[in-house]
């Protein structure tokens, strides 16, 4: 046997020996032998052949796959035999522990008798991989309250849980906790039931003596309360009706609802809706039980209705219903408004009071029109005289003209203002994202100092001035101003100008820009381009008149006791108008000062929710 050295010294001796006479008749090579310790030669071949890795072991070592019981009612306890489904995933012994509550008289696994560990629970062990099928003869004590006798199964952590109960009378209801009855059947001596319980939660069974109820065979009362919307749309009606039903006298197993000819029905959903069908103007709606009390469905429903002019809204009726309730929200889709109404049977409302489907739906083109309470098949009929627009003429919101003046020291502090001229149908506010850093300063609605809110993401929400929908509203100004600091400029360099960026799309945007007199500065390339000095195309911005602040009136006379006087007077005037105090900032207006040499660059179309930039470079010119 030899050693590593030994290998080691054979190796290299056979390699002299071959290598010898090739030296003498050859020239060198760079090619030849490369010798290796056998560690290194293992450790080479264990890379280019690597082993397979031993499989990981299984994450549980068995599980409860499946438990089914089969119980009989025997007087004041329910016996039979619960069967367990379970995979052992292990090799060798594995404990299983028995459903906790259960009294166990003895254990079969696979047929053969198997005994069982002490505990709570108690355990069974088996020794085997592959599924096993456990068999318990199991007793559940009855309890009895009232006339209702009940039992609890306790929970499993098996995937599915079907008991088989029977209890030998007749005549019974049952009800359960934890699970459903999948199917029941009755004899003339005995109950069955099948029952499917939910994973981890325990599954109680009550039953008692069916009470006949006299209900049923009176004639059925009823009232309907219906909410429906009608859209009425450019090529088609989209209809959403919300009909709850209100029992009386009697049990509602289905209900029948008169729809108007030209609709087809779509959809019927509701938590007791089984079956429905829609035939003849009738559509009939069948109940998985009987209703008792009320119930509630949404039907979903189009129709072919004219574009404009004359429209006769479809309504959706329950004729049997002794009172009718509700009402109809009616919206036009597109660019539209509704201009006349006719009702009968209607009375003009605010669509907030029909709740329902109607809620938190805004539209400045909806009316809604509350029943006047009548019978279901009393006279009812609504036409409204629907106008279309152009898109152009509803708007919703636009930035005709944005105009900045932008103060750029050398120090690299800026003073920025942008003013907005805005048309505005149906937005509320008007969201502005100033450039990060900056400073707000004031902000201004049509001339007026305003304080601005503050959305999540930073933004400052100005409120606007809303005009009627088909309208051409006018525009008004909203003004900011806010500080910038930046790097301070050098003898040499390029600085970057960022304006706010508005949730509105802006048409056309003028930025006039100051600078030190003792630079040149020269823009770049990009959203703007350079042009000659022009006054504001729109009306909103040229008539802005900036007031300035209010100076007190000169004081007459030079003599102390008439300054002290006049100024306690005005002292006392601004504590009357703004109180003791003010909790936050107090909106100001300020301008920008116009100092130094100035250009003026121009863009069209900026993009809404964009921050328009300018790109300059600069070189002084001056010490």
């Amino acid at each position: 046997m030899l050693t590593k050295s030994g290998v080691l010294i054979a190796v290299l001796a056979a390699a002299t020996a071959a290598a010898a006479p090739v030296r003498a008749q050859e020239p060198s090579r760079m090619d030849g032998w490369v010798v290796l310790s056998l560690d290194e030669y293992r450790a080479l071949r264990g890379r280019a052949f690597p082993t397979t890795p031993d499989p990981l072991p299984p994450p549980v070592d068995a599980t409860l796959t499946r438990v089914d019981y089969d119980l009989r009612v025997n007087g004041d306890t329910v016996s039979g035999e619960a069967r367990l489904t379970i995979d052992v995933l292990k090799q060798g012994w594995v404990s299983i522990q028995m459903p906790a509550g259960l009294l166990v008289r003895g254990a079969k696994l696979d047929g053969q008798p198997s005994a069982l560990v002490d505990g709570n629970p108690p355990r069974v062990l088996i020794s085997r991989s592959g599924r096993s099928v456990l068999a318990l003869e199991v007793v559940v004590p009855v309890e009895s309250a009232g006339g209702i006798e009940s039992m609890t199964l306790p929970a499993s952590a098996s995937a599915v849980s079907a008991v088989a109960l029977t209890v030998p009378r007749t005549g019974l209801d049952l009800t359960v906790a934890g699970g459903f009855v999948a199917e029941q059947t009755e004899s003339a001596t005995e109950n069955r039931w099948t029952v499917f319980g939910s994973p981890a939660r325990p599954l109680t069974f009550s039953w008692k003596r069916r009470v006949d109820d006299r209900r049923s065979a009176l004639p059925l009362r009823s009232r309907a309360r219906i909410t429906e919307l009608v859209a009425l749309g450019e090529d088609s009606t989209q209809i959403t009706a919300s009909v709850r039903l209100e029992v009386v006298q009697g049990v509602a197993r289905e209900i029948q609802l008169a729809t108007p000819e030209g609709v087809a029905v779509n959809q019927v959903s509701g938590a007791t809706v089984g079956e429905w069908r829609h035939e003849g103007g009738t559509l009939t709606v069948s109940f998985l039980e009987p209703i008792l009390a009320t119930t509630s469905i949404v039907v979903a429903a189009e129709a072919r209705t004219a574009r404009d002019g004359a429209i006769a809204v479809p309504l959706i009726r329950m004729p049997a219903a002794e009172r009718e309730t509700g009402g109809v929200a009616v919206d036009v889709v597109g660019a539209g408004e509704i201009k006349e109404r006719q009702p009968r049977g209607f009375d003009p409302i605010d669509p907030s009071d029909l709740g329902d489907i109607i809620e938190g739906r805004e539209s400045p083109s909806m009316a809604a029109f509350g029943f006047k309470p009548m019978a279901g098949n009393a006279p009812r009929a609504l036409t409204v005289n629907v106008s279309r627009y152009l898109p152009q003429a509803v708007l919703v919101a636009n930035i005709e003209e944005a105009r900045y003046e932008a103060l750029m020291a050398e120090d690299g502090k800026m003073l920025v203002r942008a003013r907005y001229a805005v048309r505005n149908n149906q937005r509320a506010f008007l969201a502005v994202k100033l450039p990060s850093g900056s400073v707000l300063w004031s902000a201004a609605l049509a001339g007026k100092p305003v304080r601005p809110g503050v959305s999540a993401d930073g933004s400052y929400l100005l409120p606007l001035v809303k005009g009627r929908a088909g309208e051409q509203p006018p525009t008004f100004a909203v003004d900011l101003i806010y500080l910038l600091r930046s790097a301070a400029w050098s003898d040499r360099g390029t600085a970057r100008l960022e304006l706010p960026a508005a949730d509105l799309p802006a048409s056309r945007s003028g930025l006039l820009v100051y600078h030190s007199p003792r630079f040149e500065i020269e823009p770049q390339p990009g959203a703007f381009r350079v042009e000659s000095m022009q006054a504001p195309w729109t009306a909103a911005l040229r008539n802005e008149m900036v007031s300035p602040a209010a100076s007190p009136a000169p004081l007459a006379g030079a003599g102390g006791g008439e300054r002290d006087g006049a100024a306690r007077a005005l002292l006392d005037t601004y504590r009357k108008e703004m109180g003791k105090s003010a909790v936050g900032v107090i909106p100001v207006q300020v301008t920008v000062p116009s100092l130094g040499p100035s250009i003026f660059v121009a863009a069209e179309l900026t993009a809404e929710s964009h921050a328009p930039v300018l790109d300059i470079k600069y070189v002084r010119t001056e010490k």
